[in-house]
Protein backbone atom coordinates (compact mmCIF):
# COMPACT_ATOMS: atom_id res chain seq x y z
CA UNK A 1 0.00 0.00 0.00
CA UNK A 2 1.46 3.39 -1.05
CA UNK A 3 1.99 5.96 1.71
CA UNK A 4 0.04 9.28 1.39
CA UNK A 5 1.96 12.25 -0.02
CA UNK A 6 4.23 13.84 2.54
CA UNK A 7 4.31 10.77 4.77
CA UNK A 8 7.71 9.09 4.68
CA UNK A 9 7.77 5.38 4.04
CA UNK A 10 9.01 3.14 6.80
CA UNK A 11 12.37 1.63 5.95
CA UNK A 12 12.24 -2.03 5.00
CA UNK A 13 13.49 -4.35 7.72
CA UNK A 14 15.21 -7.52 6.56
CA UNK A 15 13.58 -10.73 7.75
CA UNK A 16 15.06 -12.52 10.73
CA UNK A 17 15.63 -16.26 11.10
CA UNK A 18 12.75 -18.13 12.67
CA UNK A 19 14.92 -18.87 15.70
CA UNK A 20 18.16 -16.91 16.01
CA UNK A 21 21.11 -19.24 16.14
CA UNK A 22 23.07 -19.22 19.36
CA UNK A 23 26.30 -17.26 18.93
CA UNK A 24 29.31 -19.48 18.46
CA UNK A 25 31.91 -19.54 21.17
CA UNK A 26 34.93 -17.35 20.45
CA UNK A 27 37.85 -19.49 19.34
CA UNK A 28 39.83 -18.58 22.47
CA UNK A 29 37.03 -19.83 24.77
CA UNK A 30 36.86 -23.27 23.18
CA UNK A 31 38.61 -26.04 25.05
CA UNK A 32 41.17 -28.19 23.26
CA UNK A 33 38.62 -31.01 23.32
CA UNK A 34 36.02 -28.71 21.70
CA UNK A 35 38.47 -27.75 18.97
CA UNK A 36 39.46 -31.36 18.32
CA UNK A 37 35.80 -32.38 18.20
CA UNK A 38 34.99 -29.68 15.65
CA UNK A 39 37.95 -30.50 13.43
CA UNK A 40 37.37 -34.25 13.50
CA UNK A 41 33.66 -33.86 12.84
CA UNK A 42 34.38 -31.64 9.84
CA UNK A 43 36.86 -34.22 8.55
CA UNK A 44 34.14 -36.86 8.76
CA UNK A 45 31.62 -34.55 7.05
CA UNK A 46 34.09 -33.72 4.26
CA UNK A 47 35.05 -37.40 3.81
CA UNK A 48 38.66 -36.65 4.69
CA UNK A 49 38.03 -39.46 7.17
CA UNK A 50 36.10 -41.93 5.07
CA UNK A 51 33.27 -44.17 6.32
CA UNK A 52 34.90 -47.39 7.53
CA UNK A 53 38.38 -45.86 7.92
CA UNK A 54 40.35 -46.97 10.97
CA UNK A 55 42.75 -44.78 12.87
CA UNK A 56 44.67 -44.81 16.14
CA UNK A 57 44.73 -42.14 18.80
CA UNK A 58 48.45 -41.59 18.29
CA UNK A 59 47.91 -41.07 14.56
CA UNK A 60 45.09 -38.57 15.15
CA UNK A 61 47.00 -36.78 17.92
CA UNK A 62 49.91 -36.24 15.53
CA UNK A 63 47.61 -35.19 12.71
CA UNK A 64 45.81 -32.60 14.85
CA UNK A 65 48.90 -31.63 16.87
CA UNK A 66 47.04 -32.18 20.12
CA UNK A 67 47.68 -34.20 23.28
CA UNK A 68 45.95 -37.51 23.91
CA UNK A 69 43.65 -36.43 26.78
CA UNK A 70 41.59 -33.76 24.94
CA UNK A 71 41.69 -35.91 21.80
CA UNK A 72 40.21 -38.87 23.68
CA UNK A 73 37.45 -36.61 25.05
CA UNK A 74 36.63 -35.47 21.49
CA UNK A 75 36.64 -39.06 20.18
CA UNK A 76 34.33 -40.24 22.95
CA UNK A 77 31.95 -37.38 22.19
CA UNK A 78 31.92 -38.30 18.49
CA UNK A 79 31.24 -41.90 19.46
CA UNK A 80 28.20 -40.83 21.50
CA UNK A 81 27.01 -38.81 18.52
CA UNK A 82 27.29 -41.86 16.27
CA UNK A 83 30.09 -40.64 13.99
CA UNK A 84 32.82 -42.96 15.31
CA UNK A 85 33.02 -46.47 16.68
CA UNK A 86 35.64 -47.78 19.11
CA UNK A 87 37.36 -51.08 18.29
CA UNK A 88 38.90 -52.61 21.43
CA UNK A 89 42.70 -53.03 21.23
CA UNK A 90 42.68 -51.61 17.70
CA UNK A 91 41.56 -47.98 17.78
CA UNK A 92 38.74 -46.03 16.22
CA UNK A 93 36.67 -46.45 13.08
CA UNK A 94 34.57 -43.92 11.20
CA UNK A 95 31.02 -45.25 11.32
CA UNK A 96 29.98 -46.73 7.96
CA UNK A 97 27.07 -45.02 6.20
CA UNK A 98 24.04 -47.29 6.37
CA UNK A 99 21.46 -46.03 3.88
CA UNK A 100 18.90 -48.57 5.06
CA UNK A 101 19.05 -46.97 8.50
CA UNK A 102 18.89 -43.46 7.00
CA UNK A 103 15.81 -44.48 4.98
CA UNK A 104 14.13 -45.73 8.14
CA UNK A 105 14.97 -42.52 9.97
CA UNK A 106 13.60 -40.42 7.11
CA UNK A 107 10.41 -42.52 7.15
CA UNK A 108 10.07 -41.87 10.88
CA UNK A 109 10.56 -38.15 10.21
CA UNK A 110 7.70 -38.23 7.75
CA UNK A 111 5.36 -39.88 10.24
CA UNK A 112 6.19 -37.41 13.00
CA UNK A 113 6.08 -34.31 10.83
CA UNK A 114 2.89 -35.24 8.99
CA UNK A 115 1.15 -35.82 12.31
CA UNK A 116 2.38 -32.43 13.50
CA UNK A 117 1.17 -30.72 10.31
CA UNK A 118 -2.29 -32.25 10.71
CA UNK A 119 -2.44 -31.14 14.36
CA UNK A 120 -1.31 -27.61 13.50
CA UNK A 121 -3.81 -27.27 10.66
CA UNK A 122 -6.62 -28.01 13.11
CA UNK A 123 -5.27 -26.12 16.16
CA UNK A 124 -7.16 -23.11 17.47
CA UNK A 125 -3.94 -21.25 18.31
CA UNK A 126 -0.68 -21.52 16.35
CA UNK A 127 1.84 -19.07 17.80
CA UNK A 128 4.82 -20.66 16.01
CA UNK A 129 3.52 -20.01 12.50
CA UNK A 130 4.11 -16.22 12.14
CA UNK A 131 7.85 -16.47 12.83
CA UNK A 132 8.24 -19.38 10.42
CA UNK A 133 6.24 -17.57 7.74
CA UNK A 134 8.30 -14.39 8.24
CA UNK A 135 11.44 -16.33 7.38
CA UNK A 136 10.28 -18.66 4.59
CA UNK A 137 7.52 -16.72 2.83
CA UNK A 138 9.68 -13.88 1.54
CA UNK A 139 10.41 -12.57 -1.96
CA UNK A 140 13.16 -14.36 -3.85
CA UNK A 141 15.44 -11.33 -3.58
CA UNK A 142 15.33 -11.53 0.24
CA UNK A 143 16.21 -15.20 0.52
CA UNK A 144 19.47 -16.36 2.05
CA UNK A 145 21.95 -17.80 -0.42
CA UNK A 146 24.35 -19.46 2.01
CA UNK A 147 23.58 -23.16 1.93
CA UNK A 148 24.97 -23.89 5.40
CA UNK A 149 22.82 -21.20 6.99
CA UNK A 150 19.72 -22.32 5.09
CA UNK A 151 20.46 -25.87 6.22
CA UNK A 152 20.48 -24.76 9.86
CA UNK A 153 17.21 -22.90 9.40
CA UNK A 154 15.72 -25.93 7.66
CA UNK A 155 16.35 -27.92 10.83
CA UNK A 156 14.69 -25.16 12.85
CA UNK A 157 11.65 -25.24 10.56
CA UNK A 158 11.05 -28.97 10.94
CA UNK A 159 11.87 -29.05 14.65
CA UNK A 160 9.47 -26.19 15.36
CA UNK A 161 6.67 -27.80 13.38
CA UNK A 162 6.85 -30.90 15.56
CA UNK A 163 7.38 -28.94 18.78
CA UNK A 164 4.36 -26.74 17.98
CA UNK A 165 2.12 -29.81 17.88
CA UNK A 166 2.44 -29.92 21.67
CA UNK A 167 3.61 -33.52 22.03
CA UNK A 168 6.86 -33.37 23.96
CA UNK A 169 7.77 -37.04 23.46
CA UNK A 170 7.32 -36.72 19.71
CA UNK A 171 9.49 -33.60 19.77
CA UNK A 172 12.20 -35.46 21.71
CA UNK A 173 12.24 -38.40 19.28
CA UNK A 174 12.26 -36.00 16.33
CA UNK A 175 15.31 -34.19 17.74
CA UNK A 176 17.14 -37.50 18.05
CA UNK A 177 16.28 -38.40 14.44
CA UNK A 178 17.48 -34.96 13.32
CA UNK A 179 20.83 -35.47 15.05
CA UNK A 180 21.34 -38.91 13.50
CA UNK A 181 20.68 -37.88 9.89
CA UNK A 182 22.59 -34.59 10.01
CA UNK A 183 25.72 -36.08 8.43
CA UNK A 184 23.86 -36.63 5.14
CA UNK A 185 21.02 -34.14 5.45
CA UNK A 186 23.34 -31.10 5.41
CA UNK A 187 24.44 -32.10 1.90
CA UNK A 188 20.99 -31.19 0.57
CA UNK A 189 22.01 -27.53 0.75
CA UNK A 190 25.23 -27.70 -1.23
CA UNK A 191 23.37 -26.95 -4.46
CA UNK A 192 21.64 -23.59 -5.10
CA UNK A 193 18.64 -25.28 -6.74
CA UNK A 194 17.96 -27.24 -3.57
CA UNK A 195 18.14 -24.06 -1.49
CA UNK A 196 15.51 -22.44 -3.72
CA UNK A 197 13.35 -25.56 -3.65
CA UNK A 198 13.48 -25.61 0.15
CA UNK A 199 12.18 -22.05 0.34
CA UNK A 200 9.37 -22.77 -2.14
CA UNK A 201 8.33 -26.03 -0.47
CA UNK A 202 8.43 -24.68 3.08
CA UNK A 203 6.34 -21.69 2.02
CA UNK A 204 3.73 -23.96 0.41
CA UNK A 205 3.56 -26.19 3.51
CA UNK A 206 3.06 -23.19 5.79
CA UNK A 207 0.38 -21.79 3.50
CA UNK A 208 -1.54 -25.08 3.57
CA UNK A 209 -1.35 -25.21 7.38
CA UNK A 210 -2.45 -21.56 7.69
CA UNK A 211 -5.48 -22.30 5.50
CA UNK A 212 -6.29 -25.34 7.65
CA UNK A 213 -5.80 -27.75 4.78
CA UNK A 214 -4.34 -30.62 6.78
CA UNK A 215 -4.41 -33.21 3.99
CA UNK A 216 -2.64 -30.86 1.57
CA UNK A 217 -0.03 -29.92 4.19
CA UNK A 218 0.74 -33.59 4.82
CA UNK A 219 1.01 -34.34 1.11
CA UNK A 220 3.39 -31.42 0.54
CA UNK A 221 5.47 -32.29 3.59
CA UNK A 222 5.80 -35.94 2.62
CA UNK A 223 6.89 -35.03 -0.92
CA UNK A 224 9.36 -32.48 0.46
CA UNK A 225 11.09 -34.94 2.80
CA UNK A 226 11.05 -37.78 0.25
CA UNK A 227 12.76 -35.57 -2.33
CA UNK A 228 15.34 -34.47 0.20
CA UNK A 229 16.05 -38.12 1.03
CA UNK A 230 16.69 -38.92 -2.64
CA UNK A 231 18.89 -35.86 -3.15
CA UNK A 232 21.15 -36.51 -0.16
CA UNK A 233 21.62 -40.14 -1.19
CA UNK A 234 22.75 -39.10 -4.69
CA UNK A 235 25.01 -36.35 -3.39
CA UNK A 236 26.55 -38.57 -0.70
CA UNK A 237 27.30 -41.38 -3.14
CA UNK A 238 28.84 -38.89 -5.58
CA UNK A 239 31.03 -37.37 -2.84
CA UNK A 240 32.16 -40.81 -1.72
CA UNK A 241 33.02 -41.73 -5.30
CA UNK A 242 35.03 -38.55 -5.79
CA UNK A 243 36.80 -38.93 -2.46
CA UNK A 244 37.85 -42.51 -3.26
CA UNK A 245 39.23 -41.66 -6.72
CA UNK A 246 43.03 -41.49 -6.84
CA UNK A 247 44.39 -37.96 -7.12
Amino acid sequence: MTAPPGVPRKPHKPHKPATPAKPAKPAESLTLADQAHGRLKQMVFDFVLMPGDRCSESELAQRLAISRTPLRQALQRLEREGFLQVIPKVGWQVAPLDFDVFDELYDLRILLECHAARQLAAAAERPALPALAAFWQVPVAERLADGAEVGQQDEVFHLQLVRASGNREMARVHREVTDRIRIVRRLDFTKPARVEATYDEHAAILQAIARRRGDEAQRLLRAHVEQSKLEVRHITLDMLYRARRPA
